[in-house]
């Protein structure tokens, strides 16, 4: 068995946090790293993650998380946040880096930013957002995965009110909406029901359907 699948199986979405241990800045920067670099649609990061460490603001949070105690009580709370819409500004802006940092400019990378110009901004916005969001869930997938490498505790919820959650923290302003809280931290010793659970998911024969 791998590294990475025994950690998989070691992970859940821990119920109760212990407030007392905090996660070291260099395993929340790996963290943060590899969503930064995490899969998305044409390569525009339709999204941010919001990082705190304020138990005041979280605080703020914890009626519009619907009281649940994970997000005042884990050592860090990273907001992802996806794209209102998708702009002319906004898909350039990527197109323009990818060349930047490539350091040249290729005709089929331009056609295809042509494409987009034409189909993206045309469309509603509410489904530009729904989109961006499920670009945002990639992101949490490499989160999950990533802390449990760090052997770090997390918890992905989609329990909140999105809406509340913008307001205070002023979303609307950076043109995002809320789509994922996920805390990060240590379990506690006890007091959750869920860790001493088994872990279960299907069988890879009824998981997995082959083609031959």
């Amino acid at each position: 068995m791998s590294n990475l699948i025994e950690k998989l199986n070691w992970r859940y979405a821990t119920k109760k946090y212990d407030p007392s241990k905090i996660v070291p800045t260099e395993k929340v920067e790996r963290v943060l790293e590899a969503i930064r670099l995490s899969a998305s649609s044409s390569g525009l990061q339709p999204y941010q993650v919001l990082l705190s460490t304020n138990r005041d603001l979280r605080a703020q949070l914890l009626p519009a998380a619907w009281n649940q105690a994970q997000v005042v009580d884990a050592s860090h709370l990273l907001v992802f946040a996806a794209w209102d819409t998708y702009t002319r500004e906004r898909i350039n802006k990527a197109f323009d880096l990818v060349n930047e940092q490539r350091g040249f400019k290729n005709e089929g990378w331009e056609g295809y930013r042509k494409l987009l110009l034409e189909q993206y901004p045309a469309r509603d916005p509410e489904t530009n957002f729904q989109h961006a969001a499920k670009q945002a869930y990639l992101a949490v997938g490499t989160a999950l995965a990533a802390a449990a490498d760090e052997g770090v505790d997390a918890t992905p919820m989609e329990g909140f009110d999105p809406v509340k959650v913008d307001e205070i923290l002023k979303l609307g302003e950076k043109g995002l909406r809320s789509v994922v809280l996920l805390p990060l931290g240590y379990r506690a010793a006890d007091g959750d029901w869920l860790a001493p659970l088994k872990k279960v998911r299907r069988s890879r024969e009824e998981f997995v359907i082959e083609y031959a």
